[in-house]
């Protein structure tokens, strides 16, 4: 195996775990949207947060590693060398500064309002408004992370679909 086919299969594979990674988290979060979030806001106030602050550590320690694992798997793949060509970098830049931005958004807003719930620091008659906040951000992170998910996946083809026969056009 010469070095280059060597660099181009590690590559190959942090891009495939990447992708992977991402589209678990990509998921995750389309379930916690689609599923978490409506039963929370059909929740009365003091019953959510009795809730939330119940389950908080089990969320982040499940949705944490999920995120930052995608992202880090990103990043690397983002910045290991592409034979022949550079095949597929952008597109793994681009999923990792998307990826980032998913974790940007927790110091963003995510942090001092999970911490609100989890608490339950926050006045009953404003959850049920933060709740909607909450939930379009979620969203907005959502979509941000399907498109991370999307554009690893679309570099894995580029790259040459885990093949170090080369791109597959």
């Amino acid at each position: 195996m010469t070095r280059a086919s060597a660099g181009h299969s590690i590559a190959s594979a942090v891009g495939m775990l990447a992708a992977i990674a991402l589209g678990f988290s990509a998921g995750a979060m389309l379930a916690e949207g689609a599923v978490l979030v409506p039963w929370w806001r059909s929740m009365p106030p003091r019953s959510f947060l009795g809730w939330y602050a119940g389950n908080a550590s089990r969320l982040f320690a499940f949705f944490g590693p999920l995120e930052i694992g995608g992202a880090g798997l990103a990043v690397a793949a983002g910045v290991l060398p592409r034979y022949p060509r550079g095949a597929g970098r952008g597109l793994f830049v681009t999923s990792a500064v998307l990826a980032v931005a998913v974790l940007g958004a927790f110091p963003l807003y995510f942090r001092q309002v999970n911490a609100s719930f989890a608490a339950g620091t926050i006045e009953l008659d404003r959850v049920a408004g933060e709740l909607a906040r909450w939930s379009s951000w979620h969203w907005g992170r959502t979509a941000i992370g399907v498109a991370a998910f999307a554009a690893a996946v679309l570099g894995v083809r580029a790259s040459g679909g885990g093949d170090p026969g080369g791109p597959s056009g």
